[in-house]
């Protein structure tokens, strides 16, 4: 039986449940799980790109793609309707918003944030109309700051769709990817990292007109061609930079990331092959090229083969390294990685070079100290045939100087 006072309390509960709020539903983290066509706007270019997110359990990250090599967060959240994906190798963080099955936010990195925003990938019909062939290696005239004359620019094509890349001395631009639409080719490229929109309009005389980031126009010819030949021959990576005198042994002297100084002259190095490597963690190209050196070091150390990094840090990384700490992590390096300076005093700090100006290059010494080649940049698998020759070079350089005598 319910007295007056049940029925008070009733009544009260009943007013108070009114009165409270409805909380609105977290989103369902599955219904982030999955392909996004995402969107990053750099110096006011829209620029398109794959983007994948994974959930498993209370974890989420994200992943950019460089063709089949993947980036992914090094920390992620979803608190209610807001997503953090921390890029640790980058020293970058993308926030965004979940609403109405959409992301919007921003891609925050030390030089300033990406305007971010994404969709749920559908599934793509083929691309049914007809494209000219662009398939194979072209020149193109170059806008660099390093002396160049020209570029490759190299297509694979599949019918309408195609992959490819732009190759110069320090590095190649990563796979862009698009297809053939409204008289012309739209590629592009982000990978948390060098953002770019490329458009290559076939011309009637057999040339390609190259417009990059809504800026920059480049011509570029068949490989091969007379009209190649006039814009000029790509810079040769091995022949880009040099020291000063072949003679002398390379030197540098330079504190490890627990702060003790390592030199050129440590007991480690003597009597070995040393690749003394130019880097920086906020290096896209570097990026590329560690997978390779720390797998090299991996299969030679034990024939006697040392790798030295010289990381060029901005200010606040040399205060506290975080990011080139992730970077050696996320590729597993084992060889040694020392804090060179700043980006800035590359000369300065390397005096023994001369024409030093791409990130990376690497030092190839002999067993006596000695620099026996040096290799400026390193292009990405992106580069197909090129990526394949740079190991290929270097792998074999290291080989034969490990079977040399040393003469000291």
């Amino acid at each position: 039986m319910r007295t007056r006072s049940h029925a008070r309390w009733a009544g009260l509960a009943t007013m108070l449940t009114a009165a409270t709020p409805v909380r609105a539903e977290p989103p369902d983290r599955d219904l982030l799980a999955g392909s996004w066509d995402a969107v990053v706007v750099a110096n006011d270019v829209e620029v398109p790109f794959p983007f994948e997110i994974t959930v498993d359990g209370a974890s989420v990250a994200g992943s950019f793609f460089n063709g089949e090599r993947r980036i992914t967060s090094t920390e992620g959240s979803l608190e209610g309707d807001r997503l953090t994906l921390r890029f640790g190798q980058y020293a970058t963080t993308l926030k965004a918003t979940l609403s109405d099955g959409r992301l919007a936010g921003e891609y925050l990195r030390a030089r300033g944030p990406y305007p971010f925003r994404a969709s749920r990938a559908p599934e793509r019909p083929p691309v049914r109309e007809d494209a000219p062939s662009i398939d194979g290696e072209w020149i193109a005239s170059a806008d660099s700051n390093k002396g160049e004359v020209a570029w490759r620019f190299i297509a694979r094509q599949n019918g309408a769709r195609v992959e490819g890349t732009i190759l110069r001395v320090d590095g190649d631009t990563g796979t862009l990817n698009g297809s053939f639409r409204e008289g012309r080719f739209v590629l592009s490229h982000f990978s948390g990292a060098r953002p770019l929109l490329l458009e290559v309009t076939p011309l009637e005389d057999g040339t390609l007109r190259l417009h990059l980031n809504g800026k920059t126009e480049l011509r570029a010819a068949r490989a091969g061609a007379p009209e190649a030949a006039a814009i000029g021959a790509p810079t040769d990576p091995a022949r880009h930079t040099f020291v000063k005198d072949p003679s002398e042994p390379f030197r540098f002297e330079f504190p490890d990331l627990e702060g003790r100084m390592v030199g050129s002259g440590d007991e480690r190095f003597q009597g070995k092959v040393v690749l003394v490597n130019v880097s920086g963690s906020w290096c896209p190209n570097c990026h590329d090229e560690a997978p390779f050196l720390a797998s090299l070091y991996r299969d030679y150390r034990d024939r006697g083969l040392e790798v030295v990094s010289l990381s060029f840090e901005e200010a606040a990384q040399l205060k506290n390294p975080e990011r080139l700490r992730t970077f050696v992590t996320t590729y597993g390096i084992q060889y040694t990685v020392l804090l060179a300076g700043e980006p800035s005093e590359l000369a300065a700090k390397v005096p023994q070079a001369v024409n030093l100006n791409a990130f990376p290059t690497t030092f190839i010494l002999g067993r006596d100290g000695r620099v026996r080649s040096v290799h400026a940049g390193f292009p990405s698998p992106g580069s197909g045939a090129f990526y394949e020759k740079a190991e290929r070079e270097i792998t074999e350089e290291v080989e034969r100087l490990l079977d040399e005598r040393s003469s000291t």
